[in-house]
């Protein structure tokens, strides 16, 4: 047996865990979770765990239902929350078709696909994602959510609940063999920052679905909610995650060149090309909810135009400028995203527009040294600057026509989003909303 089961077999045996919560991602990124008792761990590990896929939302079709969960043992931690004297545990799992062969309605399957491709190339892939969300207070509704304090950034106020609360959580997640490396009060009242250290795309995939969860458990043992949602309050930023990225080929960075103006590598200016190149068309992924588009708009610190720059944060993508004798960790960052996105599915999508960037030699355009925000849609236009997709039904369009998502998604979860999301949309549409009423109804 692989050493890694045996030390998670010695663990449960030594640490008195009565359950192994198994957990995996639905193709919206929703986590979902069944438990197995330390008896059937074994079993788990070399034939893995039966389950109806058709009960899970975009998994499988009533008539191909069945599939296995099988434990990554690579994944296990003991669970920091539970019943007193009840020591829970545990791993994300792969989930496979009944012959053993990874089965496609699976997030963590693509994302382990795409860097398989990325590793041939002898690249391995490194994320960092900055995780914005807010807090709420206790018994605010749906419709009005209440936030803990009207703090800016970095503010720090004496017994502010909802700092306790941050701090709660870093403890809980480098517990979890999480590391952080920044926290501090965001832009709008209530609204926080956690950044995660550098790791593999895959692991930080885990990490996002883990952190997501218990910054909701922290927040939730003090009475408090919180959100990502990427707009939940009106005329104040919204919440992103904006991604750090880069490429290594071993201990290389291969984006770094010292001899280049920008110390960016040829690599890594065909992976920034792809990205801008395909950005429309990985919005729909990046940006999955109908409410994450009333974030990226024109005016407000999220991109709403393809461009890339160094130090200009009105950009789509920025390309950060180093520390002093810290120039080889070069890397991009890609301001799109936000944390409600799938982060396996997010990961990939970024992954394959920059690979396709750097296989197809596509030329970098120029840098974007004015403040997009500031500019006319005439001065914009003249720059060359392309907007991003202002809705979700635009992204869905632009994805839909798309080889490259297709590709990277595979077929199974490529024509299921869309349907989903198609279907989302349907709904937003036939609502009528306050906005409507209070403007309209007095007057019309």
């Amino acid at each position: 047996m692989e050493p890694q089961k045996q030390y998670v077999l010695r663990t449960v045996e030594e640490r008195g865990v009565r359950l192994i919560r198994l957990w995996f991602p639905d193709v919206l990124g929703q986590l979902k979770s069944f438990a197995i008792s330390p008896a059937e761990l074994e079993t788990a590990f070399d034939e893995g765990m039966h389950f109806d896929g058709s009960a899970i939302d975009g998994f499988s079709r009533i008539q191909e239902s069945d599939v296995l969960a099988r434990p990554d043992p690579n994944t296990f931690e003991l669970l920091p929350w539970g019943e007193r004297d009840e020591t829970s545990a545990r791993m994300f799992c792969d989930i496979e078709n009944l012959d053993g062969t990874p089965f496609e309605g699976d997030p963590r399957q693509v994302l382990k696909r795409n860097l398989r491709k990325a590793r041939e190339r002898g690249f391995t892939f490194y994320v960092a994602p900055e995780m914005e969300f807010f807090y709420f207070a206790e018994g605010s509704g749906t419709a009005s959510p209440r936030p803990l304090d009207t703090g800016s950034y970095f503010d720090l106020t004496t017994a502010d609940v909802a700092s306790d609360l941050r701090k709660r959580t870093i403890h809980t997640l480098e517990a979890m063999g999480i590391p952080v490396e920044y926290s501090f009060h965001e832009d709008s009242p209530s609204q926080h920052e956690i950044d995660l250290r550098y790791t593999d795309a895959l692991t930080m995939a885990d990490n996002v679905m883990t952190f997501r969860l218990v910054v909701r458990e922290i927040a939730m043992e003090r009475g408090f909610y919180a959100t990502f949602m990427p707009k939940p309050l009106p005329h104040v930023q919204g919440s992103g995650m904006h991604t750090h990225m880069s490429l290594f080929e071993g201990d290389t960075n291969a984006f770094y060149d010292p001899a280049d103006e920008y110390r960016l590598s040829k690599i890594a200016k065909g992976f920034i090309a792809g990205l801008l190149q395909h950005a429309p068309e990985l919005t729909a992924i990046t940006n999955q909810l109908v409410n994450s588009y009333k974030r990226l708009i024109i005016g407000t610190e999220a991109p709403a135009h393809v461009s890339w720059a160094r130090n200009n944060r009105s950009a789509l993508l920025r390309v950060p400028i180093t520390k002093k004798g810290k120039e080889s960790s070069v890397r991009v960052e890609y301001r799109a995203p936000d944390p409600a996105c799938n982060p396996y599915l997010a990961f990939s999508v970024m992954l394959a527009a920059g690979m396709k960037g750097i296989e197809a030699g596509y030329e970098l355009p120029s840098e974007t040294n004015v403040n997009v925000f500031e500019l006319t849609a005439a001065e914009r236009a003249a720059e060359g600057l392309h907007e991003l997709p202002a809705s979700l039904a635009e992204a869905l369009d632009s994805m839909e026509g798309s080889e490259l998502m297709a590709e990277a998604l595979g077929e199974h979860i490529f024509e299921w989003f869309l349907r989903n999301k198609r279907e989302e949309w349907a709904d937003y549409r036939a609502q009528v909303t306050p906005f409507e009423l209070e403007r309209y109804l007095p007057t019309w």
